[in-house]
């Protein structure tokens, strides 16, 4: 039995933090070790799935896509602090990248992507800092120290091809001198769609059956979903919960 969903991307995000706090690697962690959220967008949701309260979600955002003539503090300044929580009580004055330094195995560090490289299970990530930002400043730390990577991210972000040679490409220096590319980092980790996050939710399997939208649901996907019947109505039940669910914006 299946049937279709259509998600905007701030569904998307809400689903998918919510799959997100029940996933078995990152309760145990909140019972037991420590869990690092890095900034950005989609985070900001599992932050308020985590914690159990709203927060000013704009505020966790570093890096920022906006329309053109958009000033980037519109959507914030980056000034909520980032979250860290050992045994599950919230550590203050800790960045998620000084946390890295004192994690290990079984303990979650948490970082968004702009680009997914689904079939090949690889993510991107834009690097507009000069010394490589919180991946650039963790990513080592995180493999030598055998941390899990855990990557909440849309399909909205899906790009075609190999991400590798993007990757590559994107790094040659043979910018344009009025307008430099910027570099894409390639990571590896636990990633966290809206498919994952359906299937644990629910235990229903979701396939991307279409792409895109208009008047607020740009960038929305629509989804098959299959399962019997029962993971059915879950599914849908919890479509409905995330009707409501408003764009990210400046104010919340």
């Amino acid at each position: 039995m299946h049937t279709s969903l259509v998600l905007t991307v701030a569904q998307s995000k809400r689903l998918i933090a919510k799959a997100v706090a029940r996933m078995p690697e990152v309760r145990q962690a909140l019972a037991e070790g420590v869990v690092a959220i890095g900034r950005g967008s989609t985070n900001a949701y599992v932050v308020e799935e985590i914690l159990g309260t709203a927060i000013p979600k704009a505020e966790y955002i570093s890096g920022r896509t906006l329309p053109p003539g958009v000033p980037g503090e519109r959507l914030g300044r980056g000034e909520y602090p980032e979250v860290v929580l050992r045994r599950g009580q919230r550590v203050e004055g800790l960045t998620a990248v000084e946390a890295a330094k004192e994690m290990g195995p079984g303990d979650v560090f948490m970082k968004g992507g702009n680009a997914l490289d689904y079939e090949r299970k690889l993510i991107g990530v834009l690097i507009g800092h000069p010394t490589g930002g919180t991946i650039g400043g963790v990513y080592g730390t995180i493999v030598s120290r055998k941390i899990n990577l855990v990557i909440p991210i849309g399909l909205e972000k899906l790009v075609c091809g190999d991400l590798v040679a993007l990757s590559l490409a994107s790094r040659r220096p043979a910018d344009h001198p009025a307008a430099p590319a910027v570099p894409l980092f390639a990571m590896i980790g636990t990633i966290v769609t809206e498919i994952e996050a359906l299937q644990l939710l629910c235990g229903v399997e979701a396939r991307l059956l279409g792409a895109g939208g208009v008047a607020g649901a740009e960038g929305a996907v629509w989804l098959l979903v299959e399962g019997e019947k029962a993971a059915l109505d879950r599914a849908l039940e919890l479509h409905r919960a995330l009707e409501g669910e408003p764009p990210l914006t400046a104010e919340r």
